[in-house]
């Protein structure tokens, strides 16, 4: 380390350059004479300090020194074996050692950093390292981690430069291969336009093990011009603001002006939009509405809110300021005050509550309305189903081909007749749903009617079907029991046919009159019997007679009536030919009795 430099450097922290002091050749003789200059500093931050002794004899030197001393050991600077006779006889190493320590005192301990997170404060010697740390992060391969190897490229003495007076050095030219050429630049930009001593020199910092001391005295005076220099900007910027601070004001009471009026007209356009009641008629579309009432409560809304807050901040600004420079406080314009604000907010406040109010219970209104034409759909559908399915069932006529199976179709109709007739209730609770959405207004309510009217027309045409299938099946039953009955009579005819061809024909004459009188009596049933026939037969025949549905092919009625008439004439003339034969056995046996 060089010790060229002028005395100042010791203690001033300046923040430009010093007058020219001389040249440090023998630290003996200095410190005789600097020890009264110690007394005198100004930089050294204590009060009261004592008055060195003026004179150039060695008592004068010995008093100035033992005043020193005295003077550091009240500031509790711990000194050891150091007397003022050591320094006054040019002890080198004692002297070095004092010098080191009233740096250490005055210049290092006082430096108080805050890490980052504010956690923690550190002071002296920890609190420069920090302080350096801080102000070159983020500079490509400077990592400062002590006072003696981190140096010794002369990237970190740029990058203090840099960071404080970027247009001085141009960082990025510089590379860590040529420290020497870096530390000769940090240190002569410091001395020519930082004014701080060129306490170094290059061959002192790169080598092999530098002296710690050394390059803490040297960032020490960056650290406090730095300081300094900051805390004249602090102060310029007050006294510009204490400058500004009418006009300020002024833009201050326009922008209020401005703000109140923009958000006056807000709440009051807010205000008409939100009261317009006409609602979506449908559930989607009132969702929708909601939804985007929500996002105006909890979007515009608190932007809006804070604007207000701010304005309420704004004007309590202005009002500090004013009271600030003792002037009048400001008034705002007619109707833009705080309470003209907060009067417009209730009533935007109100209109956006029955807004609410009015959404959900449309809301539930249309979530009611959607319930019932899901309802509707759905037994719509089922009805729909079952009307078709029936319709189907009774317009078949597959009744049957004999009188059992008529008889059965008849039974299975009456329940046909009576399960249609019990789900009238069920048509008529889809019709009751469609009348109340219609009622209710419901958006879709021309689908729903037009689906009621289907399905009241379905019914009324299962109806029909089912009127007219009972009338089918009542003609199919009366022919049916017709054909029956000649059946029977079919059966009686042949029964008879078998007595009326016995060839009994009686053994006397009392059993001639006896057959005689039994043959009157089957003459007289057979008479009986062939009205019943006519009776049937005529019957059958207008079933053939019939126009649109007939329950039996016309033909098959007409050879059924004829079979019958036919047998019904065999019988009648196999009856007349018994009574002949009959007659003209008495009259025989009358010949043989007489």
């Amino acid at each position: 380390m060089s010790w060229d430099l002028p005395i100042t450097s010791l203690g001033g922290n300046g923040t430009s350059p010093p007058p020219p002091a001389p040249t440090i050749t023998s630290l003996g003789p200095v410190l005789v004479g600097w020890g009264g200059r110690t007394l005198s500093e100004p930089d050294v931050p204590v009060s009261p300090q004592p008055k060195p002794t003026r004179g150039r004899m060695r008592i004068h030197s010995l008093e100035n020194v033992d005043k020193a001393l005295q003077f550091l050991k009240e500031q509790r600077v711990h000194l050891e074996n150091v007397g003022s006779h050591d320094i006054v006889d040019g002890n080198h190493r004692l002297t070095l050692g004092l010098i080191w320590t009233i740096i250490l005192r005055f210049q290092i301990q006082v430096i108080k950093i805050k890490t980052e997170d504010n956690r923690e404060t550190r002071s002296a010697k920890d609190a420069l390292l920090l302080w350096c740390q801080m102000k070159t992060a983020g500079y490509p391969e400077v990592n400062i981690q002590n006072f003696t190897t981190s140096w010794r490229d002369g990237l970190a003495f740029n990058a203090l430069i840099h960071r404080h007076r970027p247009d001085l050095i141009d960082f990025h030219k510089l590379t860590k291969s040529n420290a020497t050429y870096n530390l000769q630049q940090a240190f002569n930009t410091a001395e020519q336009h930082l004014g701080l001593s060129k306490l170094l020199d290059p061959e002192d910092v790169n080598m092999e093990d530098p002296d710690e001391k050394s390059i803490i005295t040297y960032v020490v005076s960056f650290y406090h011009y730095f300081s300094k220099m900051k805390a004249l900007a602090v102060e310029g910027k007050r006294i510009g603001k204490v400058l500004d601070q009418v006009m300020e004001i002024a833009a201050i009471t326009a922008r209020y002006e401005a703000l109140a009026a923009e958000l006056l007209a807000w709440i009051h356009h807010t205000i008409t939009i939100i009261t317009n009641q006409k609602f979506a008629n449908s559930l989607t579309g009132v969702q929708q509405q909601l939804q985007a009432f929500t996002a105006f409560c909890t979007l515009e809304k608190p932007v809006k809110f804070q604007e207000k807050g701010n304005l309420e901040v704004l004007l309590f600004t202005i009002q500090s300021k004013l009271r600030a420079t003792n002037r009048k406080l400001y008034v705002p314009s007619e109707g833009k005050s705080i309470s003209d604000i907060n009067k417009a907010w209730t009533c935007l406040e109100k209109a956006e509550h029955e807004r609410e109010v009015a959404l959900r219970n449309e809301l539930i209104r249309q979530e009611k309305l959607e319930l019932l034409a899901q309802r509707f759909d759905h037994k719509a559908v089922m009805r729909e189903t079952w009307l078709n399915e029936n319709q189907r069932l009774v317009s078949q006529d597959n009744f049957g081909y004999d009188l059992p199976a008529v008889e059965a179709a008849m039974k299975k109709h009456e329940a046909i007749e009576a399960d249609i007739s019990s789900y009238q209730e069920r048509i008529q609770v889809v019709v009751e749903l469609a009348l109340e959405m219609e009622s209710e207004g419901y958006y879709d309510t021309r689908r729903i009617g037009a689906q009621k009217d289907n399905i009241l027309r379905q019914w009324a045409l299962l109806t029909e079907l089912v009127r007219a299938r009972r009338a089918r099946l009542e003609q199919n039953l009366a022919l049916q029991k017709i054909f029956q009955e000649m059946v029977y009579m079919i059966d009686w005819m042949e029964e008879m046919q078998v007595l009326l061809v016995s060839k009994d024909l009686g053994k006397h004459l009392l059993e001639v009159e006896d057959l005689l009188q039994k043959h009157g009596l089957l003459e007289a049933d057979i008479s009986a019997q062939t009205e019943r026939v006519q009776a049937l037969n005529a019957a059958a025949l207008k079933f053939s007679e019939l126009e649109g549905y007939q329950p039996c092919d016309p033909q098959i009625i007409c050879n059924r009536v004829n079979h019958v008439q036919t047998c019904l004439e065999e019988l009648e003339e196999l009856a007349a030919k018994r009574r002949k034969e009959l007659e003209d056995s008495r009259q025989l046996w009358t010949f043989f009795q007489e």
